[in-house]
């Protein structure tokens, strides 16, 4: 994920939904000036413990997408931000219209927004409904979402070809969590991974990117 948004991340960055700091620790390490955030305090915390005092981490903060005041608490952050991304987040955000309008509104003029979500309605299964996800996207619906919010779109294309087989396989035994077992050998083969997501042109995927300018 990392190798594959970096190209399109610079200046001032946001993270939204940091979590424990997997893709934060690559920014961190590549001397990128980057906020971390979450909604989660749990995670907070180890954001802070792992990361706090290092020099390129701007902040670590407290981020909520659907606050209903959101503007007015974070009113020292409006156009503050070059770059904001969102992995894996947005799929967990009821209102993910309301979530990009916020984010816009950090966004300087110009500034860039990525995000990456989980693709297609039909591989929606149990694995889903366990980690909490309201939908999966198509490049289509991340379109009009973002159109809807006057974001001009950049770029667009999926991401993980090979991972649509494992989901799949997921979904034809109704596994509610992905085994360890599974997640070490697909992890053997992401090199491979890479090279299918580049023989099919990115044009399918088992996730969805979208590159879109304030």
């Amino acid at each position: 994920m990392y190798d594959t948004i970096r190209p399109y991340c610079y200046g001032n960055v946001l993270e939204i939904g940091s979590g424990i700091g997997n893709i934060s620790s690559f920014f961190i390490e590549d001397g990128f000036q980057i906020t971390l955030s979450d909604i989660d305090e749990h995670y907070l915390q180890i954001l802070r413990k792992k990361f706090g005092g290092i020099a390129n981490v701007k902040d670590i903060l407290l981020l909520d997408l659907e606050q209903h005041d959101f503007q007015n608490v974070h009113k020292e952050k409006e156009n503050f931000f070059d770059t904001i991304y969102l992995l894996n987040v947005l799929e967990h955000i009821e209102e993910h219209g309301k979530a990009v309008q916020n984010c816009k509104y950090l966004l300087r003029k110009g500034g860039t927004l990525i995000i990456l979500v989980p693709a297609y309605s039909w591989l929606f299964s149990k694995l889903d409904k366990e980690l909490n996800h309201y939908r999966r996207y198509t490049l289509n619906k991340l379109n009009r979402l973002l159109a809807k919010n006057q974001i001009s779109v950049k770029k667009q294309f999926y991401f993980n070809t090979l991972g649509i087989a494992a989901w799949t396989y997921g979904k034809i035994f109704r596994l509610s969590l992905i085994p360890a077992r599974e997640m070490k050998m697909f992890n053997k083969i992401v090199p491979i991974a890479k090279l299918i997501d580049r023989v099919f042109f990115r044009s399918t995927g088992l996730s969805v990117i979208i590159i879109g300018m304030k």
